[in-house]
């Protein structure tokens, strides 16, 4: 299974891939799109045809997006929002489901503790996935959202194969 993990930013969108072959976690790819500078359509345009391209280049089979949370100011949170529909829409548009994780759900997946620290989340991230040079913060983060998504998929497919097991 391959994951595209999206940590969602106007300025900076961090994409990050991973593949599961089992137990066995594989690092595809991590990096980060920027809209530069212009009116917002454009910088929103950007990011969607950049993420476009990262998901065609990378095909994978699932994709997985933090939740938006509040800014200081309410612009700044509706910029986000956009950014973050952008995020969203281009799996989507490729035919994928989209997971939506809390950041607490995503520290706590990666890290084992909800109210983490960034440091700890890469530093956990570097251990999954040794010699793996990160983009930047952004792509680290998205690295943990495509790795928060695969350990809930795989708990929802144990829980599922339980189910059936126990109907018999």
């Amino acid at each position: 299974m391959r994951i595209i993990g999206i940590d969602p930013g106007l300025q900076r969108l961090g994409w990050g891939v991973i593949e599961s072959h089992g137990s066995r976690l594989k690092h595809i790819g991590n990096g980060v799109l920027r809209s530069g500078d212009g009116p917002l359509g454009v910088r929103l345009a950007r990011l969607y045809h950049e993420l476009t391209d990262v998901v065609a280049r990378f095909a994978p089979d699932g994709a997985a997006v933090e939740s938006t949370f509040v800014n200081k100011d309410a612009a700044g949170t509706l910029k986000l929002g956009q950014a973050r529909g952008v995020a969203m829409l281009v799996p989507a548009l490729a035919g994928l489901d989209v997971g939506e994780y809390a950041p607490n759900a995503v520290k706590k997946a990666v890290v084992g503790v909800g109210h983490a620290e960034k440091h700890q989340v890469e530093h956990m991230i570097r251990l999954q996935f040794p010699g793996v040079t990160l983009a930047n913060a952004d792509a680290t983060d998205a690295l943990a959202i495509a790795l928060c998504h695969l350990r809930h998929s795989q708990a929802n497919h144990r829980l599922n194969a339980a189910i059936l097991r126990a109907k018999g």
